[in-house]
């Protein structure tokens, strides 16, 4: 249920976002983003900012954000970026510094050279210690766009393209889309949530019940923009769990009491 929601918001933004692609291009973008879901991403090399190479295999063992730009973009791109960075900030607040990553490749080979993904990184407030601009080649570029379910097409001036981050888990496994140039800190927070929170250890370990207690009870305030651990939660739940077994002592003690007068 919650995946059909999911590209049927994702079908109205892909139309905003891909303004000119016919209607069987937005449906055929759509299809490829959302079925590639589940599947795993190969490992490939970039051309980091800096000079240096980053392969993805480099990136296992946190989650991780993939965004793909061009540099030329003067509309979706930067709003992309710029939403990824707010939602990046409060991630980092919430789940620790350095407790996730992010990778944006440049698919306009020709042009999205490292020293231009580095200045559209810096024009845009974006980048840093675990967020990575890179360039990359067209045999590359044309793999990984497919891996994760991104299409892009010429159009008068640039490129007319769907606007996705894609939520990788530790594995390298996608386990979310996020559509839209823009979107509020919860709709990246939430999957960073049940990937940082969820599934790391088994619910019968403290830590494991502790990362579950983490994971619902940390909530988002929209008046700050930040999300918060709420205290209260797991107060009401041991206040209902001590009520319960309060109310179950009561009728073992009542029953006891029957059986005893019964036996007399």
């Amino acid at each position: 249920m919650w995946r059909h929601a999911i590209a049927v918001a994702g079908y109205l933004l892909l139309g905003l976002t891909l303004p000119c692609a016919a209607d069987t291009r937005t449906d055929m973008a759509l299809q490829a983003s959302q079925g590639a879901i589940g599947s795993s991403i190969p490992d490939f090399t970039f051309q980091s900012a800096d000079g240096g190479k980053i392969a993805l295999a480099d990136l296992r063992g946190k989650p991780l954000l993939i965004t793909m730009i061009y540099t030329g973009c003067a509309d979706v791109c930067p709003t992309i970026i710029e939403s990824l960075a707010t939602a990046a900030e409060t991630a980092e607040e919430t789940f620790g510094k350095g407790s996730f990553n992010i990778l944006t490749i440049g698919f306009d080979t020709r042009n999205d050279t490292p020293a231009r993904m580095r200045s559209f990184a810096r024009a845009h407030n974006a980048g840093g210690d675990n967020w990575y601009f890179v360039g990359s080649d067209d045999e590359t570029v044309k793999q990984l766009s497919a891996a994760v379910g991104f299409n892009f097409f010429a159009s008068a001036g640039g490129f007319a393209h769907i606007g996705q981050v894609t939520v990788v888990d530790k594995n390298g496994a996608i386990f979310q889309q996020v559509y839209g140039s823009t979107f509020e800190p919860p709709a990246i927070m939430e999957p960073l949530k049940q990937l940082v929170f969820g599934y790391e250890r088994s619910v019968f370990s403290l830590a494991g019940l502790g990362d579950r207690m983490k994971l619902f009870c940390t909530v988002y305030d929209p008046k700050s923009g930040r999300y918060y651990f709420d205290y209260s939660l797991p107060l009401t739940i041991l206040i209902g769990m001590g009520c319960l077994l309060g109310m179950l002592a009561f009728l073992v003690r009542e029953l006891r009491k029957t059986q005893r007068t019964g036996g007399i």
